[in-house]
């Protein structure tokens, strides 16, 4: 563990953390605050950003890290954390342009539609509409990688289940940063975690939920996809911290995708932030771990053939 990510964890327990104590979410002070801490990083050199957020972008609502030159081999859709309440594709370029840089492939970040006010399945549907988009466009399902964190992660590992029960072609592979994967807030980790976790407090999850299930099972699989059966996804890369207190929401995914036949890669990293990677450049781990991201999304997308996948591993 680096002083860099040791000064993080401090930060977040200082600054984050108390608010997750809170007993009734404020999803609009929430988004304020975020909005106004975010850290933006600088287009990265040879790159171009192309906000799209007009009435007639459709399903491609967003924003575009695309290469000068015009040279991509490969797209990763990004779909943001937040709890499905907060935050944006600006809050999480840190990630999205990172994996852009490494992997050389474009990025596409999505603003799905956030609830309360537009509770599930709107954010499902506006990462399936945005895929089918990318497809209609041009782009092959075997160049595409879906890309989240945390609530994000949950909503691309939902997205391809959602994509494989409709028979509609899969993409290459899936990133999923701290996966937000079980709704119904049953993972031990709540507890074992809870204090322990710098960012969160174990029942803060279970509030959270509330906003974006509205009257929907926290079971369902489209929305808790942990419960899904992942049969016939495409391979998996999953980074995880083990003082999360979602430790176990990939966990348990892990185990399922392994007994289901689903090509996994899967590391848990030692007492990090949840979704350190947003914290590139300031924390080495977060260089590390987009790095590894990165050649996945080259082993998937057949741009790296002798980058061979690991089962499991646990880093400092």
């Amino acid at each position: 563990m680096s002083w860099q990510s040791a000064l993080a964890c401090w930060f977040l327990r200082r600054q984050f953390h108390p608010q997750t104590r809170h007993p009734v979410i404020d999803a609009q002070r929430a988004r304020k605050m975020t909005a106004k801490r975010a850290y933006t990083p600088r287009v990265p050199a040879g790159w171009a950003l192309h906000e799209r957020y007009g009435a007639h972008d459709g399903p491609l609502r967003g924003e575009w890290l695309t290469r000068v030159d015009g040279r991509h081999a490969a797209t990763i859709l990004y779909l943001h954390g937040g709890g499905y309440y907060f935050c944006s594709p600006q809050t999480h370029r840190a990630a999205s342009f990172g994996l852009a840089a490494r992997s050389g492939a474009r990025v596409f970040s999505l603003d799905y539609r956030l609830a309360p006010e537009h509770p599930f399945p709107a954010a499902l549907d506006d990462a399936l509409a945005a895929y089918r988009r990318l497809i209609e466009e041009g782009a092959k399902p075997a160049s595409i990688v879906i890309a989240g964190d945390s609530a994000g992660g949950g909503l691309a590992l939902a997205t391809l289940v959602a994509l494989r029960d409709a028979g509609e072609p899969m993409p290459a592979g899936a990133i999923l940063f701290s996966p937000w994967t079980d709704l119904a807030a049953t993972g031990a980790s709540l507890q074992t975690n809870d204090g322990v976790d710098p960012m969160f407090h174990g029942p803060s999850v279970a509030r959270a939920a509330k906003l974006y299930l509205g009257d929907t099972p926290a079971t369902h699989p489209y929305a808790s996809p942990l419960y899904a059966d992942l049969k016939g996804l495409p391979p998996l890369f999953m980074q995880v911290s083990s003082t999360e207190v979602l430790l176990d929401d990939s966990r348990r995914v892990a185990d399922k995708a392994r007994a289901a036949g689903v090509e996994l890669d899967f590391e848990i990293w030692r007492k990090m932030p949840h979704v350190w990677q947003l914290w590139v450049p300031f924390i080495p781990e977060a260089r590390r771990a987009l790095d590894l991201a990165a050649r996945f999304v080259l082993r998937v997308t057949g741009e790296s053939r002798n980058v061979q996948p690991s089962s499991e591993t646990s880093i400092a």
